[in-house]
C-alpha cells in the first residue's frame, strides 16, 4: 500500500474489531458464522464477549453464565472459554496489517487502534477506508468498523454510529462528508463520549446535558470549571478542535500483575506455592519482554467474599536488593512473602503477584555485596524464553511452579490455541 503525507488539516481513523473475541473463534470454526456466540470470563464465569446473534436474543455483558442457562439451550448458543493466546495473536496480526496504510498507527487497545490519516493527497478518505476493511477481514479473517474524523473523539463516535446502525451500512463512516452532525450528536447519549464516565454523566444529565450534541454546545468555561480541564478537552473535540494526540510509544508500564481466580477453594501452603510460583514465572516473563525489572514484589491472597464462610485477606511486599527480571529469583522471593502471610483452615480463591518499581532492564544498579550471577542468569532466561517461544509456554519451566497444577483457572470449553501451539494447528483428513 502506498500513502504521500504531506501538510494537510489532521484527520483520525479508529479502527475497531467487530466482536473480538467472537469474530476470532469464528475464524477457524466457519460453521459459527449467523450463530450466537459467547465468551466467558476465566474459570467460565461470566460473558465477557457476545456476538450481535447473542445480543440479539438477550445476553448481557458481564452476566454470570450459571444464570443463563437455560437461554443458551432454548437458542442453541456456542459457548467458549477465553483463549487469550489466539485472541492476542489476532490481534497482532490485524495491528500489523492496519500499519500498512498508514505511518502513524496508535494501538488503543487489543481489539482498536487510531490511523493517523493526514496528508493523504488526492485520496478519497471512505474509499480508503473501505479498502482497509477489505483487506484486514482477507488477511485476518476479522471484521471491523472504521470511523473518520478530525478528532479522535468524533472518530470514536463515528465508529460507535456504525456499529449501532446508526449511519450506512458498509461499515465505515466518515465526519467530513456528512451534511447533518447535529443530527447525529444528538443521538449519541452523553455518557456514551468516550472519556465521559458514569460520575461524569450523571452530573452533566442532572444539569440538561444529555447527549453528545448538548455536550458539544455547552459553554467549555463552564465545563472546566465545573469538571475539570480533561472534560473540557472533549468539549472542544466534539467541536472539531483536535487536543488529543496519537501516542505513538507506549508510556512504561509502573507495574505487572499476574493474578488468578482458582477452579476450586485452595488450602494447602504447597498449592498455594505452586500457583505463586507460577504467576511470578508469568510476572518475570512479561517484564523481561517489556525491557524492565522489578524493584520490589507484592505478593497477595483472598478467600471469596462471596461465600459465607471464614474470610481471609492478606498481602505482602518485599523490596528486592538489586531491580531484576530473573524468575528463579522473583519465585523465591514472591514465596518468602506467601509464607509469611498464609494461614491454615481457610479456603482460598485467588491469589497473585504484583511486580513494583519497574525500571529499564539497562539501566538497573547492582548493589556492592550482590551474590547474584546476573551475566549467566540472563543467559539462562533468554535461553528458557526462546524454547518457550519456538515450541509453546511452559515447554521449560520451574519445578516450584508444579506439573499437575489441579488449582489452575478452568477453560473447560476453550479453542485449540490454533496460531501459537503446534500441538494444537488444525487437522486436516484427506478422503
Amino acid at each position: 500500500m502506498s500513502f504521500t503525507p504531506s501538510e494537510q488539516p489532521t484527520l483520525f481513523a479508529l479502527v475497531d474489531c467487530n466482536n473480538f473475541y467472537a469474530s476470532c473463534e469464528r475464524i477457524f470454526n466457519p460453521g459459527l458464522n449467523g450463530k450466537p456466540v459467547v465468551v466467558m470470563s476465566n474459570n467460565d464465569g461470566c460473558v465477557v464477549a457476545r456476538s450481535e446473534e447473542a445480543k440479539a436474543v438477550g445476553i448481557g455483558m458481564g452476566v454470570p453464565v450459571f444464570k443463563i442457562r437455560e437461554k443458551i439451550e432454548a437458542h442453541a448458543i456456542e459457548i467458549f472459554s477465553s483463549n487469550y493466546a489466539m485472541y492476542g495473536d489476532m490481534s497482532r496480526r490485524v495491528m500489523q496489517t492496519l500499519s500498512q496504510f498508514t505511518p502513524e498507527l496508535e494501538i488503543y487497545s487489543i481489539d482498536e487502534a487510531f490511523l493517523n490519516m493526514s496528508g493523504f493527497q488526492g485520496r478519497d478518505l471512505t474509499e480508503y477506508a473501505r479498502q482497509i476493511r477489505v483487506t484486514v477481514k482477507q488477511w485476518t479473517g476479522i471484521p471491523v468498523s472504521i470511523g473518520i474524523a478530525e478528532t479522535k473523539t468524533l472518530a470514536k463516535i463515528g465508529n460507535r454510529a456504525v456499529k449501532k446502525k446508526l449511519v450506512g451500512s458498509d461499515g465505515v463512516f466518515n465526519w467530513t462528508c456528512s451534511p447533518n452532525r447535529d443530527s447525529l450528536l444528538s443521538q449519541i447519549a452523553v455518557e456514551d463520549v468516550w472519556g465521559i464516565g458514569p460520575s461524569i454523566s450523571r452530573y452533566l444529565i442532572a444539569r440538561g446535558i444529555a447527549s453528545a450534541k448538548a455536550l458539544r454546545d455547552a459553554d467549555p468555561r463552564w465545563i472546566k470549571q465545573r469538571l475539570g480541564v480533561v472534560v473540557m478537552r472533549t468539549v472542544m473535540e466534539l467541536r472539531g478542535t483536535p487536543c488529543i494526540p496519537l501516542e505513538l510509544h507506549p508510556h512504561s508500564k509502573k507495574n505487572i500483575c499476574v493474578s488468578r481466580g482458582f477452579c476450586r477453594p485452595v488450602e494447602t501452603l504447597a498449592e498455594l506455592e505452586e500457583a505463586v510460583a507460577s504467576y511470578a514465572s508469568r510476572a518475570a516473563e512479561k517484564a523481561r519482554l517489556g525491557g524492565l525489572s522489578a524493584s520490589a514484589l507484592t505478593i497477595f491472597i483472598q478467600t471469596n467474599r462471596f461465600k459465607d464462610e471464614p474470610q481471609y485477606n492478606n498481602a505482602a511486599s518485599v523490596s528486592l536488593a538489586a531491580a531484576t527480571a530473573n524468575t528463579g529469583e522473583l519465585i523465591q522471593t514472591a514465596l518468602t512473602g506467601l509464607r509469611a502471610i498464609y494461614c491454615k483452615g481457610y479456603r482460598y480463591a485467588k491469589a497473585g503477584v504484583l511486580l513494583n518499581g519497574l525500571v529499564d532492564s539497562t539501566r538497573t544498579q547492582a548493589t556492592l555485596f550482590d551474590e547474584q550471577d546476573r551475566v549467566r542468569s540472563l543467559r539462562l532466561t533468554k535461553t528458557i524464553d526462546r524454547v518457550n517461544a519456538d515450541y509453546g509456554a511452559d515447554t521449560l519451566h520451574y519445578a516450584a511452579t508444579g506439573f499437575s497444577r489441579t488449582w489452575r483457572t478452568k477453560f473447560m470449553r476453550r479453542s485449540p490455541r490454533y496460531t501459537t501451539c503446534w500441538t494444537e494447528l488444525p487437522v486436516v483428513m484427506a478422503v
